[in-house]
């Protein structure tokens, strides 16, 4: 398993947010200082560990806007010190909290947030054009885990099907791990190749989710 930090931004003015912004965040600054690029923000797609636990040497090289599902903030503060070893902090004055259907900009280049609950509340997906950043909701024919504190299998599969899946056939999809043989893949591909989202029905997607658990994926 490999987590993926993307650059996303405006090519012409070369400003750059993080997606998920975690392990080595001198590497990515130094990637982004020789493309000539400009690191203005970060974008989390969820609060697990292992996609934020770069913000604290982030925020220590720039000060920069961290924009979070405010589900998602909502639900890591709540948890107080027992969730750390899971879930990552937000600096308040960092911290943007936007929900679904929100905008944000990067230089000329516009995101919509996407609201995908079910791997953890406030998990969310960005869309820039025919762009996803899927994060831990979908991944190359498979999705998230919603078995880990926050999750919901019932509202993965609303997330899935009537969310992601409504997408054009033409949107590439850029999620937060790679699993298996591709890297990325299009939603056209996932509608057809995907087991999770080939699920007509809730239970069967329940069925599906239970038999993947107790199989240990």
């Amino acid at each position: 398993m490999a987590n993926f930090v993307y650059f996303v931004g405006d090519a012409k003015s070369r400003e750059v947010f993080l997606v998920d912004p975690a392990w080595q965040i001198d590497t990515l600054f130094k990637a982004a200082e020789k493309e000539n690029l400009k690191i203005t923000g970060a974008l989390v797609s969820h609060a697990h560990y292992d996609h934020c636990n770069g913000i604290e040497d982030l925020l220590a090289r720039a000060d920069v806007p961290i924009y979070v599902n405010a589900d998602e903030a909502e639900f890591t503060e709540s948890l107080g010190a027992h969730g750390e070893s899971l879930f990552g902090r937000f600096p308040a004055s960092n911290t943007r909290k936007v929900r679904s259907g929100d905008k944000v900009k990067i230089g000329n280049v516009e995101l919509t947030c996407l609201h995908t609950p079910g791997h953890t509340p406030g998990s969310q997906c960005f869309l820039a054009g025919n762009r996803l950043l899927s994060g831990d909701t979908l991944f190359v024919r498979g999705c998230g885990r919603s078995d880990l504190p926050g999750g919901d299998p019932e509202k993965l599969f609303e997330s899935l099907t009537h969310v992601l899946a409504k997408l054009p056939d033409d949107t590439m999809v850029f999620p937060g791990h790679f699993y298996g043989d591709l890297p990325q893949s299009s939603m056209k591909d996932e509608k057809i190749k995907n087991p999770y989202l080939l699920c007509t029905s809730k239970d069967a997607f329940l069925g599906l989710v239970g038999a993947s658990v107790r199989s240990g994926l």
